[in-house]
């Protein structure tokens, strides 16, 4: 199991949550209003509906304690555990309209958390063995960024820059504005502030070697063959951090991770990760 990285602050997700309920239970459930009386009360549990890494309890949670902070919730097992189909993930306790109200948004959240979670540790087990990291994106689902990034992170993945304003990647489109690759990054390097990493995305040893003279920290290869990636391999690879990126998918990456390149971004790990098949059922009516 993956070390668990720490849990994104709740200012980043809480009101994601606050959203998706607004938006489900707007002014009210009213099947479940009409059925249960204000004190009926449930025990329920949400389970696994297939092998996953558990991911995100803490953000299901909330959304039954979003809507009543009386609610009790317990998690069943710890982040970054694998489940079997039908172990527990959470128990919940509290009141019919509560427990029913906040069950979808609860699900969808933890479908996703689980789902990246899931998808990147099946990237991370292809490479092992190897020295080459599998690293994120920053294309994640509009508002999700801390969500995924911490997602990834459980799956035993590492986050690339959180968003532009954390690190400097000079890609294709601002070396093509820019001139080339050694005016945009010598430009980069000139103005920003020292501390920030710069990274330069390269298409040939040439550009490669522009970049480093020019002040580059690491170099992206973008849409690189292995036999590419293996050649700028041997020729940077001690000099430099070098990430490979574009075109690479769980049938190829362990090619790519035998190259001897240091990481691998995959935008994958967050577009295209299914979601997991969790469910809540209830296990009892409680006396109030």
């Amino acid at each position: 199991m993956a070390a668990i990285p720490a849990h994104p602050p709740a200012a980043t997700w809480q009101p994601l949550v606050a959203r998706a309920l607004a938006e489900d239970v707007g002014t009210g459930d009213v099947t479940s209003e009409a059925i249960f009386s204000a004190d009926t009360r449930l025990v329920a549990l949400i389970e696994a509906r297939e092998m996953l890494v558990v991911c995100g309890l803490r953000v299901a949670a909330h959304a039954f304690l979003e809507l009543d902070p009386d609610v009790q919730v317990e998690p069943a097992c710890g982040e970054g555990e694998t489940a079997e189909a039908g172990q527990a993930l959470l128990h919940v306790r509290g009141p019919a309209r509560t427990v029913l109200a906040a069950e979808r948004v609860a699900l969808n959240l933890l479908a996703r958390t689980c789902g990246v979670a899931t998808h990147t540790q099946r990237f991370v087990e292809k490479v092992a063995g190897t020295r080459t990291s599998i690293v994120d994106t920053r294309k994640t689902l509009p508002g999700w960024r801390a969500l995924d990034k911490y997602a990834v992170a459980v799956g035993g993945g590492t986050n690339h820059r959180t968003g532009l304003f954390d690190a400097i990647l000079v890609k294709d489109n601002h070396a093509a504005a820019a001139g080339s690759v050694e005016a945009a990054v010598k430009a980069a390097r000139a103005s920003a502030p020292p501390h920030l990493w710069l990274q330069a995305e390269v298409e040939s040893e040439a550009d490669a070697e522009a970049a480093l003279r020019a002040g580059a920290d690491s170099l992206l290869l973008d849409n690189r063959s292995p036999a590419e990636v293996r050649r700028l391999v041997a020729r940077f690879g001690a000099e430099t951090v070098l990430e490979a990126s574009g075109g690479i998918h769980l049938d190829n990456v362990r090619e790519y991770a035998e190259t001897g390149v240091h990481r691998i971004s995959l935008g994958a790990l967050t577009q295209r990760a299914p979601s997991s098949d969790v469910a809540l059922e209830i296990v009892r009516p409680e006396a109030a």
